[in-house]
């Protein structure tokens, strides 16, 4: 549970403040397109930091680090919710995005710290349940806060939520890295060693195939704003009919996920999470094409399949990219976080402004992402050594890590 809260409190600050963009934009006289800034500038900066969080609780252990992101992460959303104009909202929100990587770029380190094979792979899966709450409930808390108050109340309920972490990680939260397993945190070995890992084409595969799949849903994520208030014709208060159903299918990806580990080949699992992907993508396009006005349930239904198939593929491949660095697990989290923030960073700022003029671009975007992600782990299935995806059966081989391929 905590480990899921860590995880969680980052993209909670994203969607959480969807349902105040109007009230925003019309304070500071920011159009739609300034306010995706809000979105972008989070990830640009949490996608910077990101590497820097898997070495440092390399070198100084995973704890201490958790604990400074949440406390820098809560004097950010105080200095949001105070904010009197665009330019200072922007860098309060960067300065969240500086932080809010710890729970969990450093939690999957974590995981990997103390399990191995279907049992990481469980606890990855149960993680991924909790994790997925955050979008579902945020921009409905974000909506119901609204009508007690006026945007920033969203930002103090963000400090309260990293104030709560924080006691909770400094009671139960053990040190899983002991200092005998540290590496020495200096910037020219850790800058090496990404370009060791970024180099690693199998490693560029995995975290590309692994990006660009949840890229098809992050599009729609990120235009949450215009599809609900714009498309769907909703309230600030109705962004539960958009989250909802996909989180939920997420976690149900994600329980199914768990109760696979040991069960099938990890390769099965993923092959049967992309084959929902596409037809989730599928079913979208053809929904948006035949319809003039979507309604609620089914435009967004396609979107919980979605959710579905990511939820089964994510956990085998985060594995599979940690397996691949024993020794440098954080970095490999980091390097990995890193590439998907900048695709999602791209996605909120360039894509989503252009593609949000026309439901049919939107829906062609998430198709596009979505067959890029399956090429690539096609590739990657060509060119992997045996035995490269965990296979907790009970005659699996055991893995051993390579820096070939």
């Amino acid at each position: 549970m905590l480990l899921g809260g860590l995880a969680m409190f980052g993209p909670f600050s994203i969607d959480s403040i969807f349902p105040a963009f109007p009230q925003i934009g019309g304070q500071f006289g920011a159009d739609t397109l300034a306010m995706q800034q809000t979105i972008s500038v989070y990830l640009i900066a949490y996608a910077a930091m990101s590497l820097v969080h898997g070495p440092l609780s390399d070198a100084v252990g995973r704890r201490k680090v958790i604990l400074g992101g949440l406390a820098v992460f809560a004097l950010a959303s105080a200095g949001c919710a105070l904010a009197r104009d665009l330019p200072t909202l922007l860098a309060f929100r960067a300065l969240q995005g500086l932080s809010a990587g710890v729970g969990l770029i450093v939690g999957r380190a974590v995981i990997r710290d103390v399990l191995d094979g279907d049992a990481a792979q469980k606890l990855m899966a149960q993680v991924s349940m909790i994790f997925g709450i955050a979008p579902a409930i945020a921009p409905v808390i974000g909506g119901w806060l609204l009508g007690f108050g006026r945007w920033p109340l969203i930002f103090w309920f963000l400090v309260g939520f990293a104030v709560l972490l924080f006691v909770a990680v400094l009671r139960a939260l053990p040190e899983t890295h002991p200092p005998v397993q540290r590496l020495p945190l200096r910037v020219g070995p850790m800058l090496r060693g990404y370009a060791r890992i970024a180099r690693n084409p199998r490693f560029l595969r995995l975290t590309a195939a692994a990006a660009f799949n949840f890229g098809a849903l992050f599009l729609y994520i990120a235009s949450a704003p215009v599809f609900v208030l714009e498309f769907l014709g909703l309230g600030e208060r109705q962004f539960g009919w958009f989250f909802i159903p996909m989180i939920s299918g997420m976690m149900v990806g994600a329980f199914l996920s768990g109760r696979l580990a040991g069960k099938v080949p990890g390769a099965t699992q993923i092959a049967l999470g992309f084959a929902c992907c596409a037809l989730a993508v599928l079913a979208n396009s053809a929904y948006t094409a035949l319809v003039e006005v979507p309604t609620v349930p089914w435009a967004v239904l396609p979107m919980t399949l979605n959710a579905f198939g990511i939820a089964l593929v994510f956990p085998v491949i985060t594995l599979m990219v940690l397996d691949m660095y024993p020794k440098q697990r954080g970095s490999a989290s980091s390097l990995q976080a890193f590439g998907s923030l900048v695709l999602n960073a791209l996605i909120a700022g360039v894509l989503s402004p252009l593609l949000t003029r026309d439901r049919l671009w939107l829906a062609a975007g998430a198709v596009g992402f979505m067959m890029l992600a399956w090429l690539l782990w096609r590739w990657e299935c060509r060119h992997r050594p045996k035995q490269a995806v965990p296979d907790s059966s009970p005659n699996a081989a055991r893995y051993e890590p390579t820096d070939r391929m």
